[in-house]
């Protein structure tokens, strides 16, 4: 008996900035997320990843409009993995290509990218498992051993609790309520780089806390939860392979080796 669906993938996958990729223009395809890796697309094994988990109702691929012809030709990007699928057009900012995705579409959101190549099936799962029972917002960390188990080169950077050093799976799940923490990341680029952003965000006492590891993953949790008025949790992966996703050639060539690991 096929699962009950319940909610609502989205695959950020439009080019940052809306400009080529360098491994897109090597590999002669208009995006990233076209480059093949193990045989196929990138974006074909994370499809192939999110059609394996239980509950999905859609998939919905935010990509830049006008571009879905090129993507529609990877495989489970027809809907024929038995999960239906639609492209919608990304919008300038992360937070307004979210909202654009999410329209219409049964909450809550489970989101990824589309060069997270090393998802599973299980990790998706659990996120999803978290806002079922209730949580408004889920972040897939894995810790920085798991991580150099997996690869010694595979994530550089990590963020430091108490507990230890954690690297995000660029998974994450959001409620309907949640979905308001897009708004974190409107300024686009990448977060964890910029500090300023993170004092926007989270305050700039929080910031102190997390910059000189004096709060658990737990603790930073419930601040945040309280911040924002969410209840906001983590899904830790044992597979550190997870944190490891195709940013340039060095990812590239690390993600392949563990994708013909995983196969053999």
């Amino acid at each position: 008996m096929p699962a009950e669906r319940g909610f609502t993938v989205v695959v950020l996958a439009a080019q940052r900035d809306g400009r080529l990729d360098p491994l897109a223009a090597e590999a002669g395809v208009s995006h990233k997320c076209l480059v093949p890796i193990s045989g196929r697309p990138l974006l074909a094994h994370v499809l192939a990843a999110i059609a394996e988990v239980g509950g999905v109702g859609e998939i919905r691929i935010s990509v830049e409009a006008g571009a879905e012809g090129a993507l529609r030709a990877v495989p489970g990007a027809k809907g024929e993995l038995g999960v239906p699928v639609r492209f919608v057009a990304a919008e300038a900012t992360i937070p307004d290509s979210l909202y654009a995705a999410a329209e219409g579409a049964d909450a809550p959101f489970v989101i990824t990218t589309a060069d997270n190549v090393l998802l599973t099936a299980d990790a998706m799962g659990r996120v999803a498992a978290k806002l079922g029972a209730g949580d408004d917002v889920v972040v897939a960390l894995s810790r920085r051993e798991a991580v150099l188990s997996a690869h010694p080169q595979g994530q550089r950077r990590f963020y430091r609790f108490t507990d230890g050093h954690f690297s995000n799976c660029n998974l994450y799940g959001l409620s309907a309520a949640g979905l308001k923490l897009a708004e974190t990341f409107r300024e686009g680029g990448q977060f964890a780089k910029n500090p300023a952003r993170i004092a926007r965000a989270v305050g700039l006492f929080n910031l102190l806390l997390l910059r000189y590891g004096l709060l658990s993953l737990d603790g930073a949790l419930a601040r945040l939860s309280r911040r924002f008025g969410v209840r906001a949790s983590a899904v830790v992966l044992e597979d550190g392979a997870h944190a490891i996703d195709v940013d340039n050639q060095r990812t590239y060539a690390i993600a392949a080796q563990l994708l013909d690991r995983r196969a053999a």
